[in-house]
Formats: structure tokens, sequence, C-alpha cells
């Protein structure tokens, strides 16, 4: 065999392999990123904003009803990602849980409040004394009963707290099994829209309100640049929701059949927006983690420093 046809066969098969690269390469899969959804959350959100659209990898989607849930499967590796309130991951990092916390968002603290009934003879904090206020063990719902009184100068064994679930106190509470309930939004805009509750007090000036996007310790090794992307779809997403409230109620009232405008109110009110995961938010969020633990909240002081990986950024806004 000549050289010339030795060097002809090898262009032929190496523009083969050119023309074929292609195809190879559109068949490799997407890697994959398990993430934890509560319903009518982030999911809603990057699907309403089109930030779920040409992603560089799949997410494979596991809906939830509560935070709690979500934290046990990922605490069980079951999922690579997640997003729950500030207590409730601190609470099971105290625990042991091999979790991290690598994003952060910020409602406004007027998104969490004490309800009251409509017709209630409760006006004020102190009329809590000799009563029965229902709240989410280990969460926002506590913290809150405990701040307030705190901030009202009541001690806290004047008031009974009953430890319900938002599903379990919304019962209690129309019922008038519970005199008071302290809970967030949208719960919040439903009780004060559909049945006449009052806000006896809301959370400006006791709680932070963040919510933390917390993942499995395996997920920061294996799969560090997807959570990347995956951190500044979310915050491109909340920019577009301050700015389209409107059809973000209209897309989230579908999947959950919360009224329409009912959402709308609840956003309005939370404002939600990403925040960077720093030094000044690791500060604050480890003054409400110790007195979490004085209000018995947290089960032991922590670290937050150590819960959270901080080497994540935002995009440019």
């Amino acid at each position: 065999m000549t050289d010339i046809v030795i060097r002809r066969r090898a262009a032929l098969l190496g523009a083969a392999g050119l023309l074929a690269s292609p195809a190879i390469l559109r068949a490799q899969p997407l890697p994959v990123l398990r993430v934890g959804n509560q319903k009518g959350g982030i999911r809603s959100l990057l699907e309403a904003s089109s930030q779920a659209r040409d992603l560089p990898f799949r997410i494979e989607w596991s809906e939830f009803p509560a935070a709690a849930p979500l934290l046990e499967a990922l605490n069980a590796g079951a999922l690579d990602v997640g997003s729950q309130g500030d207590l409730a991951f601190l609470g099971v990092y105290a625990n042991g849980a091999p979790i991290r916390a690598v994003g952060a968002t910020r409602a406004e603290a007027r998104s969490q409040a004490i309800l009251v009934r409509d017709g209630s003879p409760i006006r004020s904090l102190a009329d809590l004394r000799g009563r029965k206020v229902a709240a989410n063990r280990g969460g926002w719902g506590q913290y809150l009963v405990r701040a307030a009184l705190k901030d009202a100068g009541i001690d806290p064994g004047e008031v009974t707290q009953a430890a319900l679930g938002p599903m379990d106190a919304a019962l209690a509470f129309r019922s008038g099994s519970v005199d008071a309930w302290a809970i967030w939004e949208p719960y919040v805009a439903i009780e004060v829209e559909s049945f006449g509750a009052r806000v006896l007090r809301d959370g400006t000036g006791l709680t932070p309100t963040v919510s933390l996007t917390s993942v499995h310790v395996d997920t920061l090794k294996d799969k560090r640049p997807l959570l990347q992307e995956f951190l500044v779809r979310q915050q491109r997403g909340w920019d577009w929701a301050r700015g389209n409230v409107p059809a973000f109620a209209r897309s989230t009232s579908a999947l959950t059949r919360i009224p329409e405008p009912l959402l709308r109110r609840a956003y309005e009110n939370q404002a939600t927006k990403a925040v960077p995961v720093d030094a000044a938010l690791v500060a604050e969020l480890q003054q409400a983690s110790d007195q979490a633990v004085q209000f018995g909240v947290l089960s032991r002081a922590i670290s937050v420093a150590e819960a959270f990986d901080t080497s994540f950024t935002l995009a440019a806004r």
C-alpha cells in the first residue's frame, strides 16, 4: 500500500470521526440534579420565570408537603438539594445531618405573623396570658412566639404553646381549639382574606425570615457546577417574580389550587429576593441560632459558619 493511499484512508477516517462526534456528544445523557420541592415552591418559580428552560442538566423533582420530610430525604442522601426555612435547616444540622447551606433568600419579616380570629377579645400580646397558641415545633412558628413574648416582657410559661404543623393548626385555629396561631405566608393571606383573621403581631424586628438552599455534602463534591447554575437560576427567578407578581401567582395557583388573589397578596407581602451567603448573613443567623437554643427551638448550640458553604456566587444584577 502506497503512502498516498494510507494518507487518504487516514484522512477519510478522521473526517468520519469529526462527522460522528456531534452525534456522539448529543447521545451523552445530561447530568441529573435531584431537587426536593415543597408544593408551589421553587419548581413553580423556575417554571413560571422560564428559568427551567435550556438547563445544562436535568432536574429530577420530588414533591414534599413540608420542610421536615424534605430534610429527612436530604439527610438520607435521596436528594441533592432542597429549600427550607433557616431554623428548620439549622435544627436538622444540629442533630448531625450531613448537609450544608449554599444559597439563601430573604422575605419581609411581616410575612410571618401571630394571628387571632375575627371577634377575638385578644388585642395585645399581653392578652395571650393563659391562652393557647399554635406553632410548628422547631421552626419559624415556635421561634416567633417566643421572640414576641420576650419582646413584650411576657413569661413564656404564661402561654401554652400547641406544637402543630400548618394543616392541623389551621383546623384548630378555625375551630377555636387554639386562641392564636403563629404562621407564615401564604397561610397569613388565606386566614386574613378568607376567614377574617387579624394580625396580632408580625415578625418585624423579631426574625430574619431567611430561607436556605441546602445540599447533601456528597453533592458539594460531585455536582458543584450544577449547584452554581441552579442557584443563579433561582436568583433570576426571584428577580423576575418581584416584577411579575400576577403571573407568578397565576402559575402557582394552577399548581396549588390556592386562589390567585391570595397568592398575589402573599407574594407582595413576602417580596422575596435572593441574598448572598456571606459573613454578614452567617453572623445574623448565628445570633438567631443562639436565641433559638434559649427558646428551645434548637437542641444545641452550633457554629452556623460550619453549616454553610460560602463559595457559591450569585449573578451580577
